[in-house]
């Protein structure tokens, strides 16, 4: 009971908290945001997959009446952060297909949303994937980092999405990543597409330190675990980045006890947004990253009202009963300032 009352108010304090931001008298020019959709699975078949508790004769019994219920849940969501974001990571998601199904939904279709993704090799077949607002993001470069590990050639995850574009007049590079699981403790391969990603950054600040940079995702890790804050070289204080070093958005938030997932009443902020410093107010001459803006978006329809889950995000299952839910993450984002 104590646990599910500390749950509930962290909750009440977040919803509060998404408030004052998203009302701030710092006017934003953007938003930018990263969902973990949890399963957005479509009703066919792919031999190539294991996507078979996703079918409608599967476990799941997932038919076309709870996959349309999916979309215009997942489609609520991401129209009510804001006006809908400008930009938005996505994480576990089938395919292409359940993307243009998606962005089509009455809540999205007058958003003009476009789609960059590609198909990744995990055996699960889910996916990373982009989705922004034409016009206003326009991408030019789109590359995948892969991800593997020496001597296992057999194990496969997802891969990391670098989109390059042009956002309010200046070049932007978005990176969506979903790490590997914790699932059979795993940390060495977090380690791993850590240390990939940071090599990539390397070369692209070697040749252009000011290169205006957002890593978004499912890290499956906190801020503070070795991966991000270590490997990634992702901090939470901007006094002590040394150049190169990345600031963690997610870092204060994590602190006050925020998050985006809940395991046994606990928090954990696993889909964080990570920027270069060359985003930070200070250092822009453009557009900027707004000072603590950071959030997580769970305000109460997404949330379990009552029992041992009370104030968690609703999933659409739990314990394999069919709850009509959005996804068992929260999304996060952030606010974009003009000089």
């Amino acid at each position: 009971m104590l646990k599910n009352t500390k749950l509930t108010l962290i909750v009440l304090i977040l919803f509060i908290h998404n408030y004052k931001i998203l009302a701030q008298k710092e006017n934003p020019i953007g938003l930018i945001s990263f969902y973990n959709v949890e399963n957005l699975f479509d009703t066919v078949d792919d031999p190539t997959i294991k996507d078979e508790e996703y079918l409608p004769e599967g476990r799941n019994k997932w038919d076309e009446t709870r996959y349309q219920e999916k979309l215009i849940n997942i489609s609520k969501v991401i129209s009510s952060i804001g006006n809908g974001p400008d930009i938005v990571g996505l994480c576990e998601i089938e395919n292409r297909k359940v993307l243009e199904d998606l962005v089509q939904t009455p809540l999205l279709k007058n958003k003009r949303y476009q789609i960059t993704h590609f198909d990744s090799p995990d055996f699960r077949g889910i996916d990373v994937a982009l989705i922004y607002k034409t016009g206003i993001f326009k991408p030019f470069d789109t590359k995948v980092i892969p991800f593997s590990v020496v001597g296992n050639s057999d194990y496969k995850t997802r891969e990391m999405l670098w989109v390059k574009g042009l956002y309010n007049k200046d070049t932007l590079n978005v990176v969506v990543c979903h790490w590997p699981s914790r699932r059979g403790g795993k940390e060495d391969k977090r380690i791993l597409a850590a240390q990939s990603l940071r090599t990539i950054l390397d070369s692209v600040q070697q040749v252009n330190p000011k290169a205006k940079i957002i890593l978004m995702g499912d890290f499956n890790d906190d801020p503070r675990n070795k991966s991000v804050k270590n490997e990634l070289r992702a901090g939470g204080k901007i006094e002590k980045l040394v150049r190169g070093d990345l600031y963690n958005t997610s870092m204060s938030t994590f602190k006050k006890g925020f998050g985006t997932i809940s395991y046994r009443g606990t928090w954990n902020l696993f889909d964080q947004i990570i920027i270069s410093q060359s985003l930070l107010k200070q250092n822009s001459q453009s557009y900027y990253y707004i000072p603590d803006s950071f959030s997580p978006f769970g305000p109460d329809w997404m949330r379990v009202k009552v029992g041992e889950y009370a104030g968690s995000p609703k999933r659409t299952f739990s314990r394999g009963v069919y709850q009509n839910g959005f996804s068992d993450h929260f999304p996060s984002f952030i606010l974009i300032g003009r000089k």
